[in-house]
């Protein structure tokens, strides 16, 4: 069935102003399909596959464009429509817009200069190469350019996973269990899931597997004192929640009010009555002195480049520069020290973040243990072998797409001597 011209020029115009980077595509989509309510599912499922496909492959694409008649950005726009539903599919092409498409679509990419082929900016190609080899970089670059799977995370004061698997096969959804998290599951496609009697009753959430493994890390216990200390809306959260059984304090701390509001509908969804969301001014905020030192579980999911989560979020590598990365990695340490003072003697604190670069990783693990002789590190393998979670790691855990079908993450787990 072929799609109304009316979707090239829709397409176009959001296109147009996605590519300025002034913030996030996937807001800036909802905007546009919230402007334009004619628009049905299917429609909105094409651009948003079109304008999503055309940042994973923007460098190739820019390449190809170069080569073809007409404005630029229409050009873009058929590669990115033509990617999604296939060229035979596009209405309002004329003869050799339509013979363009068919001849750039028979191109081989493998032949390509390695950074075209990499589809990400030269600083961060650079720097995955000087880490890792072009082999390497390469490999990683080619698994962040493909779409990510839909993982949920199964309630488990409300079901098990067995159970929900059944329930969802009824609809029918296909899914099959995560192999590192407990409570995982990877659906097979990626149908709608806010209408579902599972969704609404809280017995499960959207996470990526990489997430839960993150909460799962910081190990809490039934009765505990805890602080999710960058709770932003709650997906770790409401994972602690269920592992300390509904017991216990779990304080949710953010510095926006707006992230913390998306967090009371899903707490309301989940069951869970021991999360406090707290909103707090900044890091130093009196709200976290005030709990300095009687905290046994602290976890700093820290703002980050986002550069682990290509996948679901493209547009990040053409937005994000060195020097806000430079900028961040000073706000990190400051964040790590401050959530450093609440944890109890012999309490656990967890530093993760959700990228590839060792600036943001390894080197800010490294800065705090130098300038924190009261805590250790507990070694990644140590973690992992008591929550059971089958995964080879060392001092740290390090996730990534091509290797463990996550979004890139790591973390580094510290306790108070």
């Amino acid at each position: 069935m072929r799609l109304p011209p009316a979707i090239i020029g829709h397409t176009e115009e959001v296109l147009r102003e996605i590519l300025r980077f002034t913030g996030p595509a996937d807001g800036t989509l909802s905007r546009y399909f919230r402007d334009h309510p004619k628009l049905g599912s299917r429609e909105r499922g094409v651009i948003a596959e079109a304008v999503y496909g055309l940042l994973r492959n923007k460098s190739i694409y820019t390449s190809f464009a170069e080569s073809g008649n007409g404005p630029t950005m229409r050009r873009m726009t058929l590669l990115g429509l033509a990617d999604a539903v296939g060229v035979e599919s596009l209405g309002g092409l004329s003869d050799e817009e339509t013979e363009w498409l068919t001849r750039v679509g028979e191109i081989d990419r493998s032949l390509m200069p390695a950074l075209m082929r990499s589809n990400l900016p030269q600083w961060l190609f650079d720097k995955l190469v000087a880490r890792d080899g072009e082999a390497a970089a390469l490999q990683l670059a080619d698994a962040m350019n493909q779409p990510a799977p839909l993982d949920l995370r199964v309630n488990s004061l409300k079901a098990n996973r067995e159970e929900v698997v059944a329930t969802l096969a009824e609809a029918p959804i296909l899914c099959e269990p995560t192999p590192y998290a407990p409570l995982g599951l990877r659906v097979i496609k990626k149908p709608a899931l806010q209408n579902l009697p599972l969704f609404k009753s809280g017995a499960i959430e959207v996470q990526d597997e990489g997430s839960q493994l993150l909460a799962q890390i910081v190990g809490a216990k039934r009765g505990e004192m805890v602080v999710d200390f960058c709770a932003g809306a709650g997906g770790k959260t409401l994972a602690l929640g269920a592992t300390m059984r509904n017991t216990g304090r779990l304080y949710a701390f953010d510095v926006s009010d707006k992230r913390l509001a998306k967090l009371k509908p899903r707490m309301a969804r989940s069951g869970l009555s021991n999360i406090h969301p707290v909103l707090i001014a900044h890091e130093n905020d009196g709200k976290v002195k005030r709990l300095a030192g009687k905290i046994d579980r602290v976890l700093v999911d820290a703002p980050c480049s986002g550069l682990g989560t290509l996948r679901r979020n493209p547009d990040v590598k053409w937005r994000q520069t060195p020097e806000a990365i430079a900028e961040m990695n000073v706000k990190q340490i400051a964040i790590l020290s401050s959530a450093a003072r609440l944890v109890k003697s012999g309490g656990r604190l967890v530093y993760g973040t959700c990228s590839l670069l060792d600036e943001e990783n390894e080197a800010i693990a490294a800065q705090f243990l130098a300038s924190h002789e009261d805590f250790s590190l507990v070694p990644m393998k140590d973690v992992l072998a008591e929550q059971k979670i089958p995964l080879e790691m060392g001092d740290y855990l390090k996730l990534l797409p091509h290797q463990h079908q996550t979004d890139g993450f790591f973390a580094a787990v510290f306790v108070r001597k």
